[in-house]
């Protein structure tokens, strides 16, 4: 863990992470099947605190891919209600990260084969 001081009162922590712990598990979706036949795009769920490099290592280092470009977004967590016999349950969904990560051109990703 490296601290690194820029003004008095900030202080900024960069955590090293595990790679196999930046990957939760990769987007299975019609929108993202498209992304991959057009541009060689492929979506990830990755720990919240993981940043492009380390997606991009990781990515790297599991599939053996040269990796073009990675695209992050945070999707917020929703709330949710249902109604049962004791009346409304509320609760929230947690918050997830999503990484978009591009491909080198003539390689791909077999996400099928450990289903």
């Amino acid at each position: 863990m490296a601290i690194f001081k820029f003004s008095n009162y900030q202080i900024f922590k960069l955590i090293d992470m595990k790679l196999s712990d930046v990957i939760i598990k990769p987007i299975l979706s019609e929108k993202i099947n498209k992304q991959t036949e057009k541009a060689n795009r492929y979506g990830f769920v990755v720990d919240r605190k993981a940043n492009k490099l380390e997606i991009k290592k990781a990515v790297e280092q599991f599939y053996g891919v040269q990796v073009k470009d990675v695209n992050t977004l945070v999707m917020p967590g929703k709330a949710k209600s249902r109604y049962t016999k004791s009346g409304f349950l509320n609760g929230r969904k947690p918050a997830k990260k999503k990484a978009y990560v591009t491909v080198a051109d003539g390689e791909q990703i077999d996400l099928y084969s450990t289903i």
